[in-house]
């Protein structure tokens, strides 16, 4: 399926709305994860306004579907950045998400002076674990217990790709 990775904008608000009020999406994010239409106008306008981080919608058929962001880390771990990312459901399995990492971490490296990218998916999400190893990401390490999400304590994987020298 085509998709193309472009900076968000305001008219993305209905369609965010939409793709992302589902608990098979909101149970593997963070508790910071937009949930209302405050919530996410105030993300659409931090990733428009700040040049620290990329953060990029995913868009298929004219619409916003999905998100996907690379944060780059402060002092000691300066040279690694955070992966994050979600993908409505609709759109699922359909190999979009490995191609849009994949394009992500291109971007990021040469838009940043970082030599490491990691994301932290939790050990239930086991479609995450896919789609980062098709992209060329490695099982680094293994969190044990350290998220607390909907009451249970989860273990949490980190999955690294090195910039190419």
């Amino acid at each position: 399926m085509d998709f193309k990775l472009r900076a968000w904008t305001t008219a993305d608000l209905d369609s965010l709305i939409k793709n992302s009020d589902n608990i098979n999406i909101t149970r593997f994010m963070s508790d910071g994860f937009p949930d209302t239409p405050e919530k996410w106008n105030s993300f659409i306008d931090f990733a428009i306004g700040n040049k620290d981080v990329l953060y990029l919608a995913i868009e298929v058929n004219g619409e916003a579907v999905g998100g996907i962001g690379v944060s780059p880390q402060k002092d000691i771990m300066r040279k690694s950045a955070e992966l994050g990312y979600w993908l409505s459901e609709n759109y699922w399995g359909q190999g979009i998400m490995t191609k849009a990492i994949t394009e992500m971490v291109k971007l990021a490296f040469d838009a940043f002076d970082i030599t490491r990218i990691y994301a932290t998916p939790f050990e239930t999400n086991y479609a995450s674990h896919r789609v980062l190893e098709k992209a060329g990401f490695k099982l680094e390490a293994i969190s044990e217990k350290i998220a607390y999400k909907n009451g249970i304590l989860l273990d949490e994987l980190i999955y690294s790709i090195e910039r190419l020298t």
